[in-house]
């Protein structure tokens, strides 16, 4: 039992919650067989009883043709209920289709999409399904699509706001990354985790929809003569409302109980799926490109490399429409079968870096480069530019390992599906042959049980192997690159060994090669070959990793870095070194690092930069 229906049945046998069931049973009862049983009672007219008050032959009376108002009432049920679920079901369809194609299209068509949303919001729900309903007819089929074209709107902005918080999830950028399509991933991977409250929203809408659809039956632009709703009984009641009241009263009450059902039940929805609460992500794009500053790289790109870039820049919008640049001219190669590692303090745009060739980034960023190679095809990177010619290839060439393994995964879905989802978008793997497959890199990546594992959720995994479930779904098809983005960093001590572990023997196995981002200098030098070592945007150093434990990097940064990392000849009654935030190892600058020696007493750091009263007479 899943702890959704597990919270179901605890909501649901609660006192509101039994109450709940009941009126929705009673609701459903009249609806099926009030018209069967009482149908024709309903129906039967005596002139020798027109409007006569309560009787114990008539228990509210009759109307202006002698006709029963309680079962005239019971059999309306069918038919306002019915339409008003209609309109529901095609509203909130509508809306959700419309709130998600902004996703799915993107640019300049998807903020119009968006700005067409918000002028139908502006504009009262029931004022438009007036209107709609004019222009359409007077029919209840037209009433009906006028309250669904009402609704689409306030639909389309919720689904709109709920899914595009979800759109930035780790797990669906590495849906991307797999070469997922756009609509497919919205679909698969967005919409399931906005359901929930989308669910209890249409609970409570579903009243609405009665009450506006009763409204427009008793304006006449409803049900039409023979037929009959509570909306039209109400109005013939109101014309004599002084002789018998229960005309009225009956039908406006029973508008009133089945409204109250649907609220009730929806608040019984509410408590038991308990949506989280979501946030907005506005997706603009300026007009205004950002000019860069740095110097081209003239080297041509390395066809040999797995990857290679050249003069990458992405920049974020600020003040006074300036560009604020993240990333600033990075080139660098990936060698086939490498393992190369990058390092940085945070805000040093190691992961800005990665999620730009994997074309993650979404607008309002901006990111541009004067050439790159994937595995041998040319590469376009840009803001949102993964060219959908390469999806192909990205989701059997490429894999991405994120930082947190429980947002990498979808909650909703199990995480056999997600293992199995490459073999059947790109490898042209049946449903069996992708579960069969995937079962094996579960195995393969020291997965327990994983016939068993393969139908349960991220939830039931523990951090490593979540960790390791991504690996899996990178090895369904041949990777010739992992990106791995600080893949151990929400991870113990043990299990960040197993990772480790985990990524070389796919690099020896397989010849995969791996960019692995980290701020542990040890994990970089004990699992990386050569390292990359980023500050302020910059690529300040490329270094092999034996170069680098023998002390013979050449940049400041580089070896304040090192003198940072504690060993076992490190004394323990001094402070451990540590890098003030006032440093400054700017290229160019005639201070670099000099500010670390004045804020610091850490003899690390002093023999890092060498004598610090040598250094300042140098400087003054």
């Amino acid at each position: 039992m899943t702890r959704t229906t597990h919270r179901l049945l605890t909501v649901f046998s609660s006192p509101i919650g039994i109450l709940a069931v009941v009126a929705c049973l009673a609701l459903l009862f009249l609806a099926v067989f009030a018209p069967i049983i009482w149908g024709a009672a309903a129906a039967a007219t005596d002139t020798d009883q027109l409007s006569r008050g309560p009787s114990a032959e008539h228990v509210f009376g009759t109307d202006g043709s002698g006709r029963d108002i309680l079962l005239r009432t019971l059999v309306a049920t069918r038919l306002s209920v019915v339409m008003a679920l209609t309109a529901t079901v095609a509203g909130v369809v509508g809306g959700v289709l419309v709130g998600l194609l902004p996703l799915i299209v993107g640019g300049r068509i998807g903020r119009w999409i968006v700005a067409a949303i918000n002028i139908g919001v502006a504009f009262p729900s029931l004022l438009l399904a007036i209107a709609f309903s004019v222009i359409l007819g007077q029919s209840g089929t037209a009433a009906t699509l006028a309250i669904a074209i009402a609704m689409v709107p306030s639909y389309g902005r919720l689904t709109h706001n709920l899914a595009a918080s979800v759109w930035g999830r780790d797990f669906v950028s590495a849906a991307r990354v797999l070469g997922v399509p756009e609509w497919r991933s919205v679909f698969r991977h967005v919409l399931p985790n906005v359901r929930d409250p989308l669910l209890v929203n249409a609970a409570i809408t579903a009243g609405n929809a009665l009450l506006a659809f009763a409204g427009l039956s008793f304006l006449g632009l409803g049900i039409q003569v023979p037929e009959y709703d509570w909306g039209r009984m109400l109005n013939e009641g109101m014309t004599r409302i002084f002789v018998t009241p229960a005309a009225a009263l009956v039908p406006g009450a029973a508008i009133i109980l089945a409204g109250l059902t649907f609220v009730l039940l929806g608040e019984v929805l509410g408590q038991a799926l308990t949506p989280a609460s979501r946030g907005r992500i506005t997706r603009r794009l300026r007009r205004l490109r950002p000019t860069s500053a740095a110097p081209a790289d003239a080297r041509p790109v390395d066809d040999d490399a797995v990857l290679s870039v050249r003069d990458l820049r992405v920049s974020a919008p600020g003040a006074d429409e300036q560009w604020l640049p993240l990333v600033k001219g990075v080139s660098f190669d990936v060698g086939r079968g490498e393992i190369v590692g990058v390092v940085g303090e945070s805000g040093s745009g190691k992961s800005v870096t990665l999620m730009a060739v994997a074309g993650l980034l979404d607008a309002p960023l901006h990111v541009e480069a004067d050439a790159a190679h994937f595995d041998g095809a040319p590469l376009t990177l840009g803001t949102g530019a993964r060219a959908s010619s390469l999806d192909h290839r990205l989701g059997q060439r490429l894999a991405m390992i994120f930082q947190d393994p429980m947002s990498s995964l979808n909650p909703a879905l199990t995480v056999g599906s997600q293992v199995a989802e490459p073999g059947l978008l790109h490898l042209g793997m049946s449903r069996a042959q992708a579960r069969t497959a995937a079962i094996e890199r579960l195995e393969a990546v020291r997965i327990p049980d994983a016939e068993r594992r393969y139908s349960q959720y991220p939830h039931e995994y523990s951090g490593g192997m979540r960790q390791r479930a991504m690996i899996a779904a990178g090895l369904m098809g041949s990777p010739a690159l992992i990106l791995a983005d600080e893949p151990t960093t929400a991870l113990d001590v043990t299990v960040q060994a197993e990772i480790l572990a985990q990524l070389r023997r796919v690099n020896e196995e397989h010849g995969t090669a791996i960019v692995l981002v980290s701020h542990d200098i040890a994990v970089i030098t004990s699992l990386c070959t050569r390292v990359l070592v980023m500050y302020r945007g910059r690529l300040v150093e490329d270094v092999s990793t034996a170069d680098l434990r023998e002390g013979r990097a050449t940049h400041p940064y580089t070896r304040a870095l090192l003198a940072t990392v504690p060993t076992m000849t490190t004394p323990r009654d001094q402070p451990m070194a540590s890098i003030p935030d006032d440093a400054d190892f700017s290229e160019g600058s005639p201070t670099a690092g000099v500010e670390v020696l004045r804020a610091a007493d850490d003899p690390g750091l002093v023999e890092a930069f060498g004598d610090p009263d040598r250094v300042a007479e140098e400087i003054s």
